[in-house]
């Protein structure tokens, strides 16, 4: 009888000391990060498996490690059940909450069966304390189960292009089956940030819903938000594969940055990354102007090149445009703000010319490598000069034919 007792009290122990659920270990950060001290000279050293630094504005990637690598992704998951309900769903729609939501363990809200609560409320729980329970309730709400849910989001990381990406869950409790990239995240991340409504609420650091008319205050398991200047979301996770996960965002002097770590030993460490990444690129990168850089070579180019150039055969005058360009502020490590040039080059044109066809390009160098380049596009349809326009122009001009 005692051997049993035993038996019991050891699997007890153990299974509220294995760490498998996601966000549900409370680990103090250390309070020697300086979330504002300076990053001294040179890159930080990064512990963290899966890293990127995704710049917004220009779509680029200032810094990788293994980012293409398959791994686990815990709670960050959860951004992509949020802008799936926000796309989909009635916010002020109410749920009854189902007895599997209830029993789901790991992080939660904290909901029990038949309670009742709407969407909205869920989307909060689902974000700031990343609630496991939540994640069920609002897969079940708009998908109809877990299955059908978890076709909604792979459907939808099909449509974004994150092809080393797979969902199984709404909330990420491991699952081999259950993966992504950091650079898969990014994208997905980068989307989901062009929602208002879902940056409202990674960017919200406490907030009080109702559960069955009462209310529940509830936190935001995100460190640095409210502690790093500028960080406006967006994601914490944890699960014992994943390791410590953080998705950060921040923006400041036209810089809009989002940092993703996964793969984390401790939550020091991943915050510790986060925060160094965080310094070393905003003490390092400047986001230079470049649709205004643009413009201007554009209209030297109009000024002093095509009142020159000279089509043969050609009915009229050309006139030109400039193509959307690109990236309107485009982030340029400091050092080389000096290499930067803009050179146009000009196209061999011969009539007839289409509207919108391409003219010259300005094309944008940083250390002599080639960035991006903007197309100057024919204003105008010109065609070939007809044979009466010939003899119409030499009734004009003939007497200078024969002028001594």
């Amino acid at each position: 009888m005692k051997f049993f007792r035993f038996i019991l009290v050891f699997l007890l122990i153990f299974s509220l000391s294995c760490p498998l659920f996601a966000d549900d270990e409370l680990e103090k950060v250390d309070s020697s990060i300086n979330v504002n001290s300076v990053v001294s000279d040179g890159f930080p050293k990064i512990n963290s498996r899966h890293v990127i630094v995704y710049e917004r504005n220009s779509k680029t990637v200032l810094y990788e490690k293994s980012s293409s690598e398959k791994c686990k992704m815990a709670s960050t998951t959860k951004i992509m059940t949020c802008i799936l309900i926000l796309e989909k769903c009635d916010l002020k729609s109410s749920v009854s909450i189902s007895s599997k939501s209830a029993n789901t363990g790991g992080s939660r809200l904290g909901l029990h069966t038949n309670d009742v609560i709407s969407v909205n409320d869920l989307l909060y729980g689902l974000m700031l304390c990343s609630g496991n329970d939540a994640a069920v309730a609002l897969a079940e709400y708009c998908g109809g189960s877990i299955e059908g849910f978890a076709e909604l989001m792979n459907s939808k990381a099909n449509e974004l292009g994150l092809s080393s990406t797979h969902f199984v869950t709404p909330h990420g409790l491991d699952n081999e089956n259950h993966y992504t990239t950091a650079y898969d995240f990014a994208i997905l991340t980068d989307f989901a940030l062009n929602n208002p409504q879902f940056i409202k609420i990674v960017g919200t650091k406490s907030c009080t819903i109702k559960i069955n008319n009462k209310d529940k205050k509830i936190s935001n398991t995100n460190e640095l938000l409210g502690s790093v200047p500028n960080v406006y979301g967006v994601k914490t996770g944890y699960t014992s594969q994943a390791g410590r996960c953080l998705i950060s965002a921040i923006k400041q002097n036209n810089l809009d940055v989002i940092i993703i770590v996964f793969g984390a030993d401790t939550k020091n460490i991943r915050t510790q990354d986060s925060v160094k990444l965080i310094k070393y690129i905003f003490a390092n990168y400047e986001a230079i102007d470049l649709s205004s850089l643009i413009k201007e070579k554009y209209s030297n180019f109009q000024n002093f090149v095509l009142p020159y150039i000279s089509i043969e055969k050609a009915s009229s005058a050309i006139t030109t445009k400039l193509d959307q360009i690109k990236y309107t502020f485009y982030p340029v490590n400091k050092a080389d703000l000096n290499s930067i040039s803009l050179i146009t080059t000009e196209e061999k044109l011969v009539v007839p010319i289409s509207e919108n066809q391409k003219i010259a390009e300005i094309n944008l160098y940083i250390n002599n490598k080639k960035i991006c380049s903007t197309n100057i596009l024919s204003n105008a349809y010109i065609a070939r000069k007809s044979s009466l326009e010939y003899f119409l122009y030499f009734i004009i001009n003939y007497k200078n034919f024969y002028q001594i």
